[in-house]
């Protein structure tokens, strides 16, 4: 179980999250959305320990994990996706896998991994990861490693970032799957409705407080009810 406990972040003197209070059981897939700017992003890195709050507490299956590193939280099990991914100059596709899971990965398994996301084995796995794969190529394949980490809370900041449509359809199967599979939590950031309608649970944020936590069966009607709210939650997928 993952609990936020008076969490707050501030940025250049602006209160980016005020007093959050959080709580995600195991075995949930939630989706947190919002309008731009509300803090949702922020907050999916001060889970993962990339930004560090001002005040509060993260406690993590019991555990006090405010002030731990990166590291530490991934070797608890807490995995995460960038919006916009890293680039790593001389390691291939297959590499990474390897390293995101932390042992050499079969084949077939990478294989998989790759064709899940909408990417050929024979044409990335090899691939160096650089400049020479876009944007879209990068954002899929940083999914297919987080995916074949297998955490225990996977964090997802909007997936559907920078890749097309037929690879945007594709990761609603990918994410269902892997939810699926796992025995675990997965939380992604998005605006998306396809990705809100597959979710347990929605997470209103904006101006930096949560509005509204409940089933998708409740929030999403008042989202999709409200027009003020209907501008973030129909952007196209390759917006």
């Amino acid at each position: 179980m993952l609990e936020l406990k008076n969490i707050s972040f501030e940025r250049d003197g602006k209160k980016i999250l005020n007093d959050i209070n959080l709580v995600i059981d195991d075995n949930k897939f939630v989706v947190i959305t919002g309008p731009n700017g509300g803090g949702k992003s922020t907050l999916a890195k001060i889970i993962m320990g990339i930004e560090k709050p001002d005040s509060g507490k993260i406690i993590y299956n019991g555990e006090d994990i405010t002030n731990l590193s990166i590291t530490k939280r991934a070797n608890m099990g807490i995995g995460f996706a960038f919006q916009q991914p890293v680039k790593f100059k001389g390691i291939t596709v297959r590499d990474l896998i390897n390293l995101s899971i932390g042992k050499n990965v079969r084949f077939s398994d990478a294989c998989e991994y790759l064709s899940d996301v909408g990417l050929c084995p024979k044409e990335y796995m090899n691939r160096e990861i650089n400049s020479s794969l876009s944007g879209g190529e990068l954002k899929r394949i940083e999914i297919a490693t987080v995916v074949a980490k297998k955490s225990n809370l996977t964090i997802f900041d909007e997936p559907e970032a920078g890749i097309d449509l037929w690879s945007f359809n594709n990761l609603i199967q990918v994410f269902e799957k892997m939810y699926e599979r796992i025995n675990g939590s997965i939380i992604i950031i998005s605006h998306q409705e396809r990705i809100l309608n597959i979710a347990d649970d929605v997470i209103l944020v904006s101006h930096g407080k949560i509005k509204e936590h409940n089933t998708k069966d409740v929030v999403l009607p008042k989202l999709l009810g409200n027009t003020r709210n209907c501008r973030f939650l129909k952007e196209k997928a390759n917006d």
